[in-house]
């Protein structure tokens, strides 16, 4: 009888593992586009869909990565690399101008399976930088380049190199004199390459890019980059990219390139990607918080996202959010800010995607 019983409690035990095991995504993918005060009223219905629709896009660019058996290395170097052409985003193309008119590139990768990781800051030319960060963390036996030693690197792998002048977008130039004239401070020369000038903001329909991105959000958000990616073979890792604050000075750097602080991922936790004003983040390891929450406190995912972003972060005056995902499948995003650009998808879970406060 006794034996009968135990073997009745193992096989309703063995049911309730295989159905937790069937639960388990084999891979899953969560991006954003940055966090900040983004109220509905401040995007156009045009505006809306259109972010709406770059969230989507580059999610199942990554997805699609996974499903074919990818590495979450791979799918968030692919789905990176779309933001950083999107001049919808401040990474890449449509980054921001520093204080001297330059567009000055920051980015981080990191792999949850070996805890290697590479970053850049400063770069001008090197077309992706998240290429760039990957190729530090593969190839040099380094965690961090900066400035021209970065772009020698970068040459030296023969990444894509583009003309400065690639980066530009008048919006983003707008922003910045906008922002010169509000500090007192001189405003620079246009870039060489650049239009010769200044185009009118109606003139901004012609160039569908910018036409999308429109001029009410440049003030208002941070739209740093990141993907965080879970594998089929149970790897987590986490990129993020940034063009950094409009007008930043004396080579300000901030959390993006920051390993720990903007971009962590472990298997034995999580992986986080950041976006927000980064000397907060910075001052409080966000990305690295997180994952130490879920590896030695065992909270949940979205418990450790919570108490890093809604109390620390915001006790301590700081703004912005973070997407994150557990080897065991488990998505999180939170944000204390009015909205945040952002989408999931895992192997059967749909689709989600998201931008103001209660959206899904």
């Amino acid at each position: 009888m006794r034996s009968k019983v135990l073997g009745a409690v193992l096989a309703a035990v063995m049911v309730t593992m295989a159905g937790q095991a069937a639960a388990k995504p084999k891979w899953a993918i969560v991006v954003h586009g940055g966090a900040g005060v983004i109220e509905r009223d401040d995007l156009t219905p045009e505006q809306d869909k259109a972010y709406r629709e770059a969230m989507a896009r580059v999610a199942n660019v990554g997805a699609e990565v996974l499903k074919k058996g990818g590495s979450a290395l791979d799918a968030i170097e692919a789905s990176v690399k779309i933001l950083e052409d999107d001049p919808l985003f401040n990474a890449g193309r449509g980054a921001v101008f520093t204080a001297e008119g330059r567009n000055e590139l920051d980015a981080s990768i990191m792999d949850g399976k070996t805890l290697k990781a590479g970053a850049v800051a400063g770069v001008t030319r090197t077309r992706h930088p998240i290429s760039l960060a990957r190729a530090v963390m593969e190839k040099s036996g380094h965690v961090m380049l900066i400035g021209e030693g970065a772009e020698r690197f970068s040459l030296s792998q023969k990444l894509d190199q583009v003309d400065p002048a690639y980066f530009f977008t008048e919006r983003r130039w707008q922003a910045l004199e906008k922002a010169l004239k509000a500090q007192g401070l001189p405003i620079p020369p246009r870039p060489k390459g650049a239009p010769s000038v200044p185009e009118l903001r109606a003139d901004l329909q012609h160039d569908e890019g910018e036409y999308r991105a429109g001029l009410a959000q440049v003030e208002k958000k941070f739209g740093t980059v990141g993907v965080v990616a879970l594998d089929a073979n149970g790897n987590v890792a986490a990129g993020t990219s940034t063009g950094g604050t409009t007008a930043k000075r004396w080579g300000r750097v901030g959390d993006a390139p920051i390993i720990g602080a903007g971009t962590y991922a472990s298997n034995n936790s999580c992986a986080v990607s950041a976006t927000g004003t980064g000397e907060y983040f910075i001052r409080l390891t966000v990305a690295r918080e997180i994952c130490a929450l879920v590896e030695h406190k065992g909270v949940s995912l979205q418990t450790a996202a919570d108490q890093v972003i809604q109390k620390d972060l915001t006790a301590l005056g700081g703004d912005g959010g973070v997407i994150a995902v557990a080897p065991n499948g488990e998505m999180a995003w939170s944000f204390n800010t009015s909205g945040m650009y952002r989408a999931r998808v895992a192997d059967g879970a749909p689709l989600t995607v998201g931008i103001y406060k209660d959206d899904p």
